[in-house]
């Protein structure tokens, strides 16, 4: 016997490879149960198959420099906006509504790890992640623009659903570099979000874009469309480096002779 659910499992996978109706309708009726349990699950192996597929060439594409996620990440000094949960951020629905945020503090405060993990998690979802070292990215837009490829850059940036420039401020930027910049974010406005990791004040913009309109423009976009979220604490980097040091000298006075 035919099952109701079974048959339209068949019809939903089969359409999510562009299988015409009319087909599933012919092949419907003539299959046994027994086919049709066969052909779906021959239809979501492949699925499964390009789903995975998918997922890993958003992974090579994002180009994280270290793979991050959100399992265990101690939230303990991260300052959220009010009214602005945890959940609502690790349910990334900020991109729903392609908005920005701004991860602000001071360096190895876990700024990085979590918009690396956010956006592990973007691909997760299917969506499409750039990781940019801001600095890096400048140089290359500014290589690209002398030699006339300026566009492949836009355009790839522009298939995104989230942008991570990281390290936002740490190298200021000249005026050409900081306007190629700007060209990138007043695209995203809502497109697609950005997540700026920095430890520069917004009343310091300025001097990041060597322009003080153009940090204005950009500052009021986010202020109007974004989160401002905070991390205090101390360096998780440092941190992890005393506890790694305390292993040591642990392991070394264990193995020392009596």
């Amino acid at each position: 016997m035919k099952t109701n659910d079974g048959i339209e499992r068949l019809r939903a996978d089969a359409r999510s490879l562009f299988i015409s109706t009319a087909t599933i309708d012919d092949t419907l009726s003539w299959a046994t149960p027994r086919q049709i349990d066969a052909i779906g699950r021959m239809l979501r192996c492949e699925l499964d198959n390009r789903d995975t597929a998918k997922r890993e060439r958003l992974l090579r594409r994002a180009r994280f420099p270290v793979m991050k996620t959100l399992d265990g990440y101690d939230y303990t000094h991260v300052r959220l906006p009010d009214g602005y949960t945890r959940d609502q951020l690790t349910s990334l629905e900020f991109l729903d509504h392609a908005q920005d945020l701004v991860f602000y503090g001071r360096t190895g405060r876990g700024k990085t790890h979590l918009a690396t993990a956010l956006g592990v998690k973007a691909i997760g979802q299917g969506r499409a992640v750039r990781f940019c070292q801001t600095a890096e990215l400048v140089l290359q837009l500014g290589k690209a623009k002398r030699a006339g490829s300026l566009d492949q850059i836009l355009k790839d940036l522009a298939r995104a659903d989230l942008i991570i420039l990281d390290e936002f401020g740490y190298v200021p930027f000249d005026i050409d570099g900081a306007r190629l910049l700007y060209q990138i974010i007043a695209g995203a406005y809502e497109r697609r979000s950005i997540i700026f990791t920095t430890n520069i004040e917004f009343g310091k913009w300025g001097t990041i874009f060597a322009d003080d309109k153009l940090a204005a423009a950009i500052v009021d976009r986010i202020v109007h469309h974004g989160r401002l979220i905070e991390f205090h604490g101390p360096s998780r980097r440092m941190s992890e480096a005393l506890m790694f040091d305390h292993t040591n000298n642990q392991s070394t006075t264990t193995s020392m002779p009596q």
